[in-house]
């Protein structure tokens, strides 16, 4: 009855979230009450196993930093410079934010790079009158794209990393971006193609732009550079953390108290609190609810087990479906449940004989990556752009998202099948292993 239950509860929120009729905060969190009121799971487990409280508070910490540093006009300073560098070209714009957020996402993680420049481009595209959703759109695919890259770039492969001790930063470098940068740079063709129409921009508007004097919007004030460098500082530990043995939401609060006690003469506190992004946050809290309670019920569990019985232990088709399974469910839900489940499930592999695990650790690295970029909600870095467009008036819908999002998933899973079979299970089955 259980199972029902939460499985019903999971897909009428979900269907809800899709029509975006009602607040899709106030739907996640519905849902997850409903949970609780139908004994699903308990208020403990909810708090304290199913809302990943370190994601929660690394977006916090970000969206107060971006706020202190919107207030000194930096965003708006970087947006009209970029533009300008590009005379207001909105083909030109498209591909450079495209590049920047994929090599953000690659080097940082991608919900901090769309936090920095999701304001940025909604400015530019709001001067020269062009529409926003190409635009969020490829930031969103960039960001996947960028973040499958590296270790650091998306939860999954921190989780995966931290998993396996052989499989460091370089490791994720070599075997995972040279698929990424083959999908970015068909993405990025492809996305030109379909909105070649659309993105133009008016001579007018134009000249305007290559008129504004972008260093008149900075207030030169000691808070200018207070977060100027408390960003920096940050960021730095964020390339670093894995050298420093720091984790990530540890960094990003630090800097984010360093900066409001900083600027707290400046800039009273109540503001800063007063721009953050409160319904994606609870959304993100409502969404781990309800997949928690998918969790709680088994289902999970029972997919990756199913993986592995359908697959009977043979080691190219297990590998294959966990790519493909991780790339479909994570479209779906948030990837981050996921790829916690099927972590211990791969590691009981090697009592079934298979002592070489590593493509199918890639395997879940780019599925659960790579399929984030089928709905709004399925990655992390998708809610915070979704959230950020909907306080700038400009609401991405789920609908017209996934339209894009899923074709592309399907062609990158087929790529990628062919990247795993090719580059690690043709020489699998040669050797014998």
């Amino acid at each position: 009855m259980d199972v029902i239950l939460a499985t019903v509860i999971f897909v009428i929120s979900y269907i809800f979230i899709m029509t975006e009729k009602i607040n899709r905060a106030v739907i996640a969190l519905s849902g997850g009450v409903l949970l609780l009121l139908t004994g699903i799971y308990s208020a403990n487990d909810m708090f304290f196993q199913y809302i990943d409280w370190n994601t929660i508070a690394l977006l916090f910490s970000m969206m107060l930093l971006i706020s202190i540093t919107e207030k000194t006009g930096l965003f708006t300073f970087i947006a009209i410079r970029f533009a300008q560098k590009v005379r207001g070209s909105p083909i030109p714009l498209f591909i450079g934010i495209s590049i920047l957020t994929a090599i953000g996402s690659a080097l940082l993680d991608n919900v901090t790079t769309v936090l920095i420049f999701v304001p940025i481009i909604l400015k530019i595209t709001s001067q020269l009158n062009l529409p926003s959703f190409p635009y969020l759109l490829t930031i969103i695919f960039s960001s996947n794209i960028g973040g499958t890259a590296t270790l650091i770039g998306d939860p999954p492969n921190i989780m995966i990393g931290q998993a396996v001790d052989h499989l460091n930063f370089l490791s994720f470098l070599v075997h995972l971006a040279p698929l990424a940068l083959l999908l970015f740079v068909i993405m990025l063709f492809v996305l030109v193609f379909l909105f070649r129409n659309t993105l133009t921009a008016s001579q007018g508007n134009v000249e305007e732009l290559l008129a504004t004097d972008a260093s008149a919007f900075l207030v030169k004030t000691p808070m200018l550079y207070q977060s100027i460098a408390v960003l920096s500082l940050t960021l730095t530990g964020f390339l670093l953390h894995s050298f420093l043995h720091i984790e990530l939401t540890v960094i990003a609060l630090s800097g984010a108290i360093l900066l409001l006690l900083l600027t707290e003469k400046e800039l009273e506190t109540e503001q800063v609190f007063a721009k953050v992004e409160w319904v994606t946050l609870f959304f993100f809290i409502g969404l781990f609810t309800l997949v928690g309670g998918l969790d709680a019920v088994g289902i999970i569990d029972e997919l990756a087990r199913a993986i592995v019985l359908s697959t009977e232990g043979d080691f190219s088709k297990t590998a294959l479906l966990i790519l493909w399974i991780s790339g479909l469910f994570s479209g779906i839900v948030d990837n981050i449940p996921f790829v916690a489940a099927m972590i211990p499930v791969i590691q009981e592999f090697k009592s079934y004989g298979m002592i070489y695990l590593d493509p199918i650790w890639w395997s879940l690295a780019l599925g659960a990556c790579l399929g984030g970029n089928a709905t709004l909600v399925g990655a992390s870095a998708n809610v915070v752009v979704a959230g950020l467009a909907e306080g700038a008036k400009q609401k991405l819908s789920f609908i017209r998202f996934m339209l894009y999002g899923i074709p592309f998933v399907l062609f990158s899973l087929v790529v990628s099948t062919i990247y795993i079979y090719v580059r690690y299970l043709i020489p699998y089955m040669s050797q014998g292993l």
